[in-house]
């Protein structure tokens, strides 16, 4: 259809069917930065969504065919999670309506810049992303950034900086979104089997982020961890997928510890972090780059995991513009993205720590650094999400749990499956404590916070794992101790 957002002249019309999400209400911003006319549904109005009304933003609680008729949008976007039979969605196609996946209008934004830095992978996008950003802003950059989650420096999901010139954002592989989206500098956090609901294999995984270096511009680069082996199987497939479009291999820049990728690249990593230590599980690291002193930093996150998190932003940033100083002065304050272990506050002298690791593999870093974190007994709360992914991972969410001291799991939590009734967190605590752990599956929160009120003690910790239903509890509980 279009370009970019400048054939999106000032004036047109755009509707976002689920404006309330992170990604659809900060896309939602930016349409408003380019002179669009912006309006949307949600049924879960929220802060998000006053703050859009705030803004002029028209926002409707419910979805219905008579928004769009009230509206008359020029194009309407959508996010994969919609379910069939939306009837905004069904009236915009049945009357001709431009109706595109929140993907294509991000990717269409994407086109419009002279530099893009697109973050993918499938943990850490957005504690990456958000790392870089504020390097490239330390450093006097004036990107404009796109967030999959709020960033207390930016107030919210978005940065409005530069209309065409820097954007740095998430690339999500969920539905091959990422796909869309055009690069100058691409990155690649890792790779693990995720999103099973649309990749039958880890090697259909593998598949995809290989096409995802389609869009990264001839003379763009890579940013890759050089240890992750399945991304070094990426790295194989590239090549040929390039070729495809005419392209030769990309330039690749690695990122890692000392050792790591020796037997695949036959050198050490491009930016390397050496000397490592951890305080209180924070790392504090010197950061070599082709051999030599390039900084020190010491995060203010905890997790080994942060570190490769850290050198992938430096990396990015580096290429873009950033600077030595501004990656150690950024990331000494840098205290993390909303939801990625986020301290909410105290419940009965306990601290609340909420984290977005729903994933198993994810769920093992986050509980490897908040062991590093001084406190005395670690009570976990787990929410899945999506029905699939629970039952195609089932076993490594039972291993990766088993090791907790106490886990209370809520329902699996889903806004875009409908329950096929074969599968509940109660499978998973059943399997945990067959296996001689300690699980408890609970019907409803009330039933979580009624037994956490009755066992957490001073010092413990509350480690809240999962989508944001389940992580809203870490407010509710902080807000009974006021």
């Amino acid at each position: 259809m279009t370009e970019g957002m400048k054939d999106l002249p000032a004036g047109k019309r755009v509707f976002f069917v689920g404006i309330g999400g992170i990604s659809m209400s900060g896309l939602a911003r930016i349409a408003c930065n380019y002179g669009l006319i912006v309006g949307g549904s949600d049924m879960h109005p929220s802060e998000r969504t006053h703050e859009l009304e705030g803004i002029g933003v028209k926002v409707y609680d419910h979805h219905s065919e008579e928004n769009i008729k009230e509206f008359a949008p020029d194009i309407v976007v959508h996010t994969a999670a919609i379910l069939p039979g939306n009837p905004e969605l069904d009236y915009s196609r049945k009357n001709g309506l431009t109706v595109m996946e929140r993907s294509v209008f991000l990717g269409l934004i994407t086109k419009n810049f002279a530099n893009v830095i697109n973050i993918s992978g499938t943990h850490g996008k957005t504690t990456t992303t958000s790392m870089v950003s504020l390097i490239l802003l330390e450093s006097g950059a004036n990107p404009t950034v796109h967030l999959g989650a709020e960033l207390d420096a930016f107030g919210g999901s978005v940065y409005l900086g530069s209309k065409d010139q820097l954007l740095v954002s998430e690339a999500c592989e969920y539905h091959r979104s990422f796909l869309e989206f055009y690069s100058t500098i691409a990155a690649i956090t890792n790779i693990d089997y995720d999103h099973v609901d649309c990749y039958s294999s880890i090697d259909e995984v593998i598949d995809v982020f290989a096409e995802f270096t389609e869009k990264l511009s001839p003379e763009g680069t890579l940013v890759i961890p050089a240890g992750d082996k399945n991304v070094q199987e990426c790295v194989k497939r590239i090549p040929a997928c390039r070729a495809k479009m005419g392209m030769e291999e990309p330039r690749i820049m690695t990122t890692g510890l000392e050792g790591e990728g020796l037997d695949f690249y036959k050198r050490e990593p491009d930016f390397c972090a050496v000397n490592v230590e951890f305080t209180d599980g924070k790392a504090g690291f010197d950061v070599l780059y082709k051999g030599r002193p390039y900084t020190h930093i010491q995060l203010a996150i905890p997790g080994k995991h942060n570190i490769y998190n850290a050198l992938t932003a430096i990396a990015c940033a580096s290429l873009a513009g950033g600077n030595h100083e501004a990656a150690q002065k950024a990331l000494s304050s840098f205290t993390g993205a909303e939801g990625r272990f986020t301290i909410k506050g105290t419940f009965k002298g306990a601290m609340v720590v909420t984290d977005y690791a729903h994933h198993p593999s994810a769920a093992r870093a986050t509980l490897d650094a908040a062991s590093h974190v001084p406190h005395n007994k670690t009570w976990v709360v787990f929410q899945p999400l999506t029905f699939s992914r629970t039952k195609v991972l089932f076993e490594d969410y039972v291993t990766s749990l088993l090791p907790c001291e106490d886990v209370f799991f809520d329902e699996i939590f889903s806004d875009r499956e409908v329950n096929p009734g074969d599968i509940s967190s109660k499978d998973i605590a059943d399997e945990i404590n067959k296996r001689g752990g300690h699980a408890i599956f609970f019907e409803s929160k009330d039933q979580i916070v009624e037994k956490l009120s009755s066992v957490v003690s001073k010092d413990d910790m509350i480690l809240i794992l999962g989508p944001e239903d389940i992580r809203a509890l870490g407010d509710r509980l902080v807000s009974m101790e006021q």
